[in-house]
């Protein structure tokens, strides 16, 4: 988080995972129980008045760096577009326990998951790095399936992080402010494998927004949920704008590179895509 930012409370994370499902599905990003939402926060957090249950569980994979530390994240199944009605009965928090290895996973009796989002080990893995390597305190983590971002990974062409941020950083000029990491392209893996894992854990420590090849993509921020979401936004909409100009037969100009390096300049924006 930033220096002089106040810690959220729990009331504010969980509203703002219930908004920020919401807008994914609103930009089509999420159909049926697709994407997923997770929130680490190294602070200690009264979670039992929300959760009062309690089941100790074995991490699927260890993330030591997590210790102390509590992770709130969606169920397996849920809809992001209903967890605003009803937040509690779709997710769970994981209190990390010290060895790094086990966790206790606190819910609400309106429990209505078996277990957490099936990719909870993308999520986990990835506060792991951030936090061991930056000494992070809080991180939002976004999984999304936004059609036209996807749609472009099934496209050889489009299928590495130089070709697609070539295409997508030309389109608006909020886009190399808001992305100036670039987005990372990863190959297609099988979901919730050991490549998939290590490849996204990668990907993520360099950009701030990965593609999973014909997939979806994951987004974080140690800001809030709500810029986690934001930056799929930014993507989508990139993407949008490329598929248009492609059914269009290829006749918009776009951005230039000087026009999107005066905008970069402008701001103060350093990236490796200029």
């Amino acid at each position: 988080m930033l220096p002089d930012q106040p810690r959220p409370t729990l009331d504010e994370l969980i509203e703002q995972i219930g908004e920020g499902g919401a807008r994914i599905c609103d930009i089509d990003a999420s159909e049926a129980g697709a994407g997923n939402i997770s929130v680490f926060m190294g602070w200690e957090v009264e979670v039992r008045r929300h959760f009062p249950h309690a089941e100790d569980i074995t991490l699927p994979d260890p993330a030591p760096a997590l210790a102390g530390g509590t992770v709130l994240a969606t169920g397996s199944g849920r809809r992001l577009r209903q967890l605003a009605a009803d937040p509690l009965s779709a997710m769970g928090a994981v209190r990390i326990h010290e060895d790094g290895v086990t966790g206790t996973l606190y819910t609400a009796s309106t429990r209505r998951f078996a277990r957490l989002t099936s990719e909870f080990n993308s999520h986990l893995a990835v506060h792991q790095d951030q936090v061991d390597r930056r000494g992070i305190d809080f991180q939002a983590v976004v999984h999304a399936q936004p059609p036209h971002l996807t749609y472009l990974s099934h496209i050889p062409a489009y299928r590495s992080s130089e070709a697609m941020n070539a295409a997508l950083l030309r389109w608006e000029p909020e886009t190399i402010v808001s992305l100036s990491d670039g987005i990372g392209v990863l190959p297609f893996f099988i979901p919730g494998s050991q490549q998939m894992g290590a490849a996204n854990v990668a990907g993520l420590a360099e950009h701030e927004i990965v593609l999973w090849s014909k997939h979806g993509t994951m987004s974080r921020s140690d800001v809030s949920v709500y810029r986690a979401v934001d930056r799929v936004e930014y993507a989508e909409t990139a993407a949008k704008y490329e598929y248009m100009d492609i059914v269009a037969g290829g006749r918009a100009e776009g951005l230039t590179r000087e026009e999107i390096s005066s905008v970069a300049t402008t701001f103060a924006i350093r990236s490796r895509w200029l």
